[in-house]
């Protein structure tokens, strides 16, 4: 390839994972930047924050991607405000191998003082024996970690999934929540999306991770078991509709993590959670993102 096309896209910067998501999978996207920040004297002296830039294989009609997948995502009950502008600039640019430049914007993400996602392509030697260590490869799917969304589910799978669990991951994009749960002793690890093309990404980071997941294309209204510990990042207004088929996978007492929850949002699920007669155990907080842990009755 003799160039490439760089496209900028003005956003929220707290939706950089979810348009990321719709340019992968929209697009014909090849890697995204996130913010670029330069330091002098160790302060920040500018910084990208609030433009996405997407690198693509082709010139496509990007603003009737974006026009259609917006008013999805407004029909969701995100705001014009919470998605920000989404004004966009098209280049075209000298092909620098720009695959692997973006890659040198990743680097080891701690998520706490045991979980820790590495790039496939850094070497990383772990700082304590009991290391959590997640090789991915990042933007091949949604879910690389860095993301507060992702990394609250994995908290919460640290601090509450039980010893020797059967977990299930919905919607599980990179199997990184999945990867990580069978990491911590899970017994037993499922994962589903509805999006085909996850699906060999997801199976290809357990390989790396050396794991054994089970991941398909599969709902949870189509699932026939349960399971005592259950993880679903996905849009608030989802996990609102879709709350009773997440009951239904969970056993007696067991523990569900629902992720991917805007602070402002966060009453539409609880007031699932209440429908549903789901105990609400535990708000995380960070960023301007929530996680909510709740429990099913014995």
């Amino acid at each position: 390839m003799n160039s490439y096309y760089e496209l900028q896209i003005k956003i929220n910067p707290a939706m950089e994972d979810i348009i990321s998501d719709i340019c992968f999978e929209y697009l014909p996207c090849e890697g995204v930047v996130l913010a670029e920040e330069a330091y002098k004297d160790l302060e920040m002296i500018s910084t990208t924050e609030g433009t996405l830039r997407v690198f693509l294989t082709e010139k496509t009609d990007v603003e009737t991607v974006l026009k259609e997948q917006r008013e999805t995502l407004k029909s969701r009950g995100f705001t014009d405000e919470e998605l920000g502008s989404w004004e966009i600039s098209f280049a075209e640019k000298e092909n620098e191998d720009w695959s692997k430049k973006w890659k040198e914007k990743w680097d080891v993400t701690h998520v706490s003082d045991r979980i820790t996602v590495v790039p496939d392509w850094i070497e990383y030697t772990p700082k304590r024996d009991d290391e959590v260590i997640i090789k991915l490869e990042p933007g091949c799917a949604f879910g690389t970690g860095t993301h507060s969304t992702t990394q609250l589910c994995m908290l919460a799978t640290e601090k509450y999934m039980p010893a020797n669990a059967e977990i299930a991951d919905i919607g599980m994009g990179s199997g990184i929540l999945a990867i990580c749960a069978k990491k911590f002793g899970a017994k037993y690890a499922y994962g589903c999306d509805n999006d085909e093309t996850v699906i060999d990404v997801a199976k290809e980071n357990a390989i790396k991770n050396e794991v054994q997941c089970d991941f398909e294309l599969n709902t949870a209204d189509k699932i026939n078991r349960q399971f005592d510990f259950v993880l679903a990042n996905i849009l608030h207004n989802v996990l609102a509709e879709i709350m009773g088929d997440l009951k239904a996978i969970m056993k007696s007492g067991a523990y569900m993590v629902l992720s991917g929850i805007l602070d402002e949002k966060k009453s539409v699920v609880l007031e699932a959670i209440k429908k549903h007669n789901l105990e609400l155990v535990e708000e995380m907080h960070q960023n301007q993102w929530v996680a909510l842990v709740v429990r099913k009755a014995v």
